[in-house]
């Protein structure tokens, strides 16, 4: 049975391999959306280790082949399930990798004027690859009425194991201020 994260909860992930499952639904107001789904793998440093190692629409797979995108869904919230997805392979994750940072950002989202208080009933989700069994879902509940990008939750070590915690940060910006603050 999936537990139902509250922001800030956090989970242990015993299995070897994962889907991260993000999902969400554009307002009533007729516009497109284009949500794009990325993972910054960092350091120590609180950095991503380079270029490769940020996960999105124009890089699909991390240098490790540890983390891999479903690819870029551009109409916005028309499934029923995840609209985006990030595989990743415990495995394979580099060493120095220190956590796993899955956030959610709006394309174009100057030019369409849109922010995540315009996005309903966004969740994401941690499910095993092998069977589609829910581990663990986080619904962002927050009214993002100014924020581009949210920092949804993030894979992280501990003691030599992994966890998952649910995070809910906003920003400004887009994945522009995220990149600069993670690259």
């Amino acid at each position: 049975m999936a537990i139902n994260l509250t922001k800030g909860q956090r989970v242990d992930v015993t299995l070897k391999k994962i889907c991260v499952g993000l999902g969400w639904d554009p307002a009533a107001d007729g516009m497109d959306y284009d949500l794009d789904a990325s993972a910054f793998m960092i350091g120590s440093n609180g950095k991503c280790l380079s270029e490769d190692f940020f996960v999105y629409f124009n890089n699909p797979k991390s240098k490790d082949g540890a983390v891999e995108s479903s690819g870029d869904d551009r109409t916005g919230g028309s499934s029923e399930g995840d609209d985006e997805t990030l595989s990743v392979e415990i495995d394979k994750i580099d060493s120095r990798v220190e956590q796993i940072l899955f956030v959610v950002t709006i394309y174009d989202y100057e030019n369409r004027k849109q922010n995540f208080g315009q996005v309903k009933n966004s969740f994401i989700r941690i499910y095993n690859t092998l069977n589609n069994e829910e581990l663990c879902r986080y619904d962002l509940e927050e009214d993002f009425s100014v924020e581009s990008a949210i920092e949804f939750g993030r894979l992280y070590r501990r003691g030599g194991e992994w966890r998952f915690e649910a995070m809910g940060n906003g920003y400004r910006g887009g994945l522009e201020a995220l990149v600069t603050k993670y690259i």
